[in-house]
């Protein structure tokens, strides 16, 4: 595991699950800390002032760091947590940009409630999480970046099979089923309903190995969100997705310059 990787989990996982704040701050952030997580403000300062409060309404945290894989200055997590025994869950993934000592200095992020029921009987976490095939990273990262601009900006979707497997294609997002069947089947049900829905700029392309994950502008129904997408790839194809979604705040709810 590399430096910037042991980093960036021990800031969610010593400063966050662990409530040792500063401590993890001063040791794993460097001299600025830009932040596109809405609520929360930039540098320490920002930081702090939101999470003390957060460690305090939520003083049981099971934090789980499920996948992690790294692109050059870039880290990105896929993270389980539980607060207060189940009381709240939620799934969030984050990149984070580093400096030449492998300390966190700029951070992006999208969380959204577990649920519990998935269509797929996938969870929204589960399955494999072991980076493979390091020699295809850029052929893989180059994959997603023409399946994003020809299918979900381009919604050329009769060119689906070029980028996705017919044969195996698990599904994680609760609402669609398993198979490219249930993902033509939720791109086409969009369409027939008129749904005022779609992609609209790709922003971030982190990836290694089999695993490549986006950070997304994407319009559902007329309002703005933040998608993260996680893409594990096989022989030049999509066969697994993951994804996390969340609703752009106001603008005057902002604490920083915003998603993205």
């Amino acid at each position: 595991m590399s430096t910037k990787i042991q980093n960036a989990k021990r800031l969610y996982l010593e400063g966050i699950r662990d409530g040792n704040i500063q401590e993890a701050l001063d040791k794993y952030t460097g001299d600025s800390y830009t932040q596109h997580s809405a609520g929360v403000g930039n540098n320490k300062e920002g930081f702090l002032k939101f999470f003390i409060p957060f460690i305090k309404r939520n003083p049981v945290r099971d934090i789980q760091i499920i996948r992690a894989f790294e692109d050059g200055q870039y880290v990105f997590v896929h993270v389980y947590q539980s607060l207060n025994n189940g009381e709240a869950k939620w799934v969030t993934a984050d990149f984070f940009d580093t400096d030449a000592a492998d300390r966190m200095i700029e951070h992006w992020d999208a969380i959204q409630a577990y649920e519990e029921d998935t269509v797929s009987g996938r969870t929204m976490v589960d399955g494999p999480t072991e980076i493979e095939d390091l020699d295809k990273t850029e052929a893989n990262k180059e994959h997603i970046r023409k399946f994003v601009d020809e299918i979900l900006i381009g919604r050329n979707i009769e060119n689906i099979t070029k980028y996705v497997s017919t044969e195996q294609y698990d599904q994680h997002n609760p609402k669609i089923g398993d198979g490219i069947e249930g993902l033509l089947e939720h791109i086409q049900k969009n369409i027939a309903n008129n749904i005022k829905s779609g992609y609209k700029k790709l922003h971030l392309l982190v990836g290694q190995g089999n695993f490549v994950s986006i950070l997304s502008h994407v319009i559902v129904n007329d309002v703005d969100f933040a998608f993260i997408d996680i893409f594990r790839l096989k022989d030049g194809l999509i066969v697994e997705h993951w994804d996390v979604q969340e609703k752009i705040l106001p603008k005057n709810q902002w604490e920083n310059s915003g998603k993205f």
